[in-house]
């Protein structure tokens, strides 16, 4: 009797502690209603990585991430210059989103599992599909990685790039001296300075280099991709309005290039007859009734910054220095893996 007694007790105390637990869980807000409150959202960015996340001389903010975080500003103040933006290392960068510092990264970070699943935090979607290149001086003569046996190669420290080399020069029985520096401002300087034979890093980011640094002329990226980085925003897990808010943001820069609605023609586009625009758009209440924002939030993402394609091309394709080619990044419609998931 005693012991039937004392499992009572102990099962109530575990569903007195449970319900002490969710309450708690309960009555803290949702980085929706702290991003509400404060007026304003903060976005960890890289420190400086040109057509991603970069100052002007006048710290003026551009680039394809930063315009993700103007747009989620957008839609949750309705005003895409209330985004602040914090420069973060490849070692700082997830930490700083677990402590609260930021409310959301998008930093070029490649999404994977053990990200996802085993830091506490998870990926509301893909900004840019990406891989891992190699860029060489041309002066050394290579045409491709398997020219690279025994080289010195510069790599960045806490990224993905360091395991993914690795695994692809063991992988086919050849060594390579790696050289791990704490940042990439001090991997570019090395490289450039010609302490390494080559440097890899996320294909994009190399293309970035040689455009902002104007080296064209004595270096190239090798055609070899070794990885599969698809790069995208990350929250807290856990926080599933946030997520959702984050998640759709992106898609209604997708789903707004898909039905050509542009900065120049949003305006135009409210007189539409169509019902899945009136209802992107606001003219029709729902959507922005589920993510708990305003009807117009969709209208001043595209209104403010533009949809995909916009940001795409003035940020990295051909109307930038990096003049990236679509590829991978293009509308599934025209043979690309962006694929806005219904915004109705």
């Amino acid at each position: 009797m005693h012991l039937i007694q004392r499992i009572f007790r102990v099962g109530a105390a575990l569903g007195a502690l449970a319900f002490a637990i969710s309450a708690a869980s309960a009555q803290t807000p949702s980085t929706l209603e702290t991003v509400k409150k404060r007026g304003q959202l903060i976005c960890g960015v890289n420190v400086g990585l040109g057509g991603f996340s970069l100052p002007d001389s006048q710290g003026k903010w551009s680039g394809l991430d930063v315009d993700l975080c103007n747009a989620v500003a957008a839609a949750v103040l309705g005003d895409a210059t209330k985004a602040k933006y914090v420069p973060l290392s490849a070692q700082q960068r997830f930490l700083a989103l677990q402590s609260g510092e930021i409310d959301m990264l998008v930093r070029n970070s490649t999404i994977t599992l053990e990200r996802d699943a085993g830091l506490g935090l998870q990926y509301a979607g893909v900004n840019f599909y990406d891989g891992q290149g190699f860029m060489v001086p041309k002066k050394l003569n290579v045409k491709g990685l398997a020219e690279l046996g025994g080289a010195t190669i510069c790599v960045a420290q806490g990224t993905t790039h360091e395991f993914n080399m690795a695994s692809w020069f063991r992988g086919r029985g050849m060594t390579i001296k790696p050289v791990v520096y704490e940042s990439q401002d001090l991997m570019y300087e090395a490289f450039f300075g010609g302490r390494c034979d080559a440097m890899t890093q996320d294909s994009s980011a190399l293309a970035s280099a040689l455009a902002t640094r104007g080296k064209q002329a004595d270096y190239m990226v090798l055609p070899d991709i070794i990885s599969k980085e698809p790069l995208g925003p990350f929250v807290r897990r856990g926080d599933d309005v946030w997520m959702t808010v984050v998640r759709w943001t992106l898609f209604a820069m997708l789903e707004a290039e898909e039905r050509g609605i542009t900065t120049a023609n949003v305006d135009e586009q409210l007189k539409s007859t169509d019902a899945l625009v009136q209802r992107f758009l606001g003219v029709k209440p729902g959507n922005g009734k589920a993510l708990q924002l305003d009807e117009n939030w969709a209208y001043n993402i595209v209104k403010q910054v533009g949809n995909y394609g916009e940001s795409y091309e003035r940020n990295v394709g051909m109307g930038s220095p990096l003049k990236l080619a679509r590829g991978l990044n293009g509308l599934w419609t025209k043979g690309g893996l962006m694929y806005p998931l219904p915004l109705r």
